[in-house]
């Protein structure tokens, strides 16, 4: 196998099976990135004189001609190849011979791969921000539109108090500017530049970190080449702690969808294309997509644990331990992507139901109304609170009208205007 550390042995293939485990697979992911890291890294060292500008000149098409290839999705990484960057270098030496042998000088694989996951993280949070905008704005939306529909909330499970579709959807939009907070924080701590610290040690060549710096678009190096290597581990860690807040949101609001989607309560409604039957039972419309959403959340959850259980108890420097990160990250990336996707997909066909309060079942829901109804006219709250329980169990108690709530994120103030100015200071990453 074509490895880029070979110094004339080789591995037996059981070894090399168990090393490379899944890398061939997942790397495919940060083949673009590894040009783009390498293309700012040759640049860098045709300006502090390592590298020719005729050598320069070469590297730099050949390198373009690969990135076409993988944007094609026609890239291959050959039976005999350890990873991509073995295969972008291979296939450089094969067109230029010598001069693609010089692409390696003054980095390490370990400071390599460090920069080709960080620029793929930070377009995958990129790409959770739109996302998550998008699914925001949606949910605003429906907030406004069913604001002046009731339903009832509840503590314990227990029928508690009025609330409204208004609230409801609200809550979840106001709920994902929390979650982008999280996103922007996991970004800024990834968006700084490893290149260059090697293999954690540095380098006796005069490298320019702040021109890859700013070639690759990072806000700042990683200064210290100890801890630019540190940041392995903790850069997926932050990212699944931000994607964990995502998915205890979505999961929250799926829970919610099956519940309101039972017939025992019928607050919501999908167009029966959106759920599922059974193999016996003619009238059943379940909501599998809702309890797939809330079960690959759990995964989502899970995946941060999982870093935090491989990281710990391992000293400073590269361990082959980091190897496993992408097996945990990168099929939780893809999860959080097909879960805030589908939640919006989902919202956009949902029917919610009018005439809720109109069942009796619901006549006690009124009751802290009519407490601070009386409290208003003089009781005092216990008194009052007395009162409206004994009319209640003795089955004497009748609400008139309608809840009346003002107050700054109540039934009759839903403040989605300063909610979206949240959001978009949250967004500002």
């Amino acid at each position: 196998m074509a490895t880029l550390w070979n110094k004339g042995t080789s591995c037996t293939d059981r070894v090399e099976k168990f090393t490379v485990g899944n890398d061939r697979i997942l790397d495919q992911r940060l083949a673009r990135y590894d040009v783009i890291g390498s293309k700012a890294h040759i640049r860098m060292l045709e300006s502090v004189g390592l590298l020719s500008t005729e050598d320069l000149n070469i590297l730099i098409p050949a390198l373009d001609e690969i990135a076409a290839v993988i944007e094609s999705g026609n890239f291959v990484l050959e039976d005999d190849v350890e990873d991509i960057h073995s295969q972008i270098e291979l296939l450089l030496t094969r067109k230029l011979g010598d001069t693609g042998k010089k692409i390696h000088s003054g980095r390490s694989r370990n400071d390599q791969v460090l920069v080709d996951i960080k620029l793929f993280l930070k377009d995958e949070l990129l790409a959770f921000r739109r996302e998550t905008e998008e699914l925001f704005t949606l949910l605003q939306n429906l907030s406004e539109k069913h604001k002046d529909i009731l339903l009832p909330g509840y503590t314990h499970t227990q029928i508690a108090m009025p609330s409204s579709f208004g609230l409801w959807f609200g809550a979840y939009a106001e709920a994902l500017v929390n979650d982008m907070h999280m996103l922007g924080g996991a970004y800024r701590v990834i968006n700084r530049n490893p290149l260059g610290s090697a293999a954690g040690y540095g380098n006796s060549f005069p490298l320019d970190r702040e021109m890859t710096t700013e070639l690759l678009g990072f806000a700042s190096p990683d200064y210290n080449s100890v801890a630019a290597q540190m940041s392995r581990g903790k850069s997926e860690k932050c990212v699944a702690s931000a994607i964990g807040c995502l998915a205890l949101t979505l999961n929250k609001l799926a829970s919610d969808c099956c519940l309101y989607m039972c017939p025992n309560f019928g607050f919501i409604h999908f167009p029966d294309s959106l759920t599922t039957g059974s193999s016996i039972m003619p009238h059943k419309k379940n909501p599998d997509v809702w309890e797939l959403i809330r079960a690959k959340c759990n995964r989502i959850l899970s995946t941060e644990n999982e870093i935090n259980l491989l990281c710990s108890n391992l000293i400073h420097g590269y361990h082959r331990d980091y190897q496993i990160l992408k097996d945990i990250l990168f099929p939780a990336l893809e999860l959080t992507h097909d879960c805030l996707q589908m939640t919006y997909y989902m919202l956009e066909n949902i029917e919610v139901r009018k005439d809720i309060l109109e069942d009796s079942l619901y006549d006690n829901l009124f009751t802290v109304e009519e407490v601070n109804r009386r409290v208003l006219r003089g009781v005092p709250f216990r008194d009052a609170y007395r009162q409206v329980g004994i009319e209640v169990n003795e089955g004497r108690f009748h609400f008139e009208g309608k809840p009346e709530h003002t107050h700054a994120g109540s039934i009759g103030n839903l403040c989605n205007d300063k909610i979206a100015a949240l959001m978009k200071e949250a967004a500002k990453w």
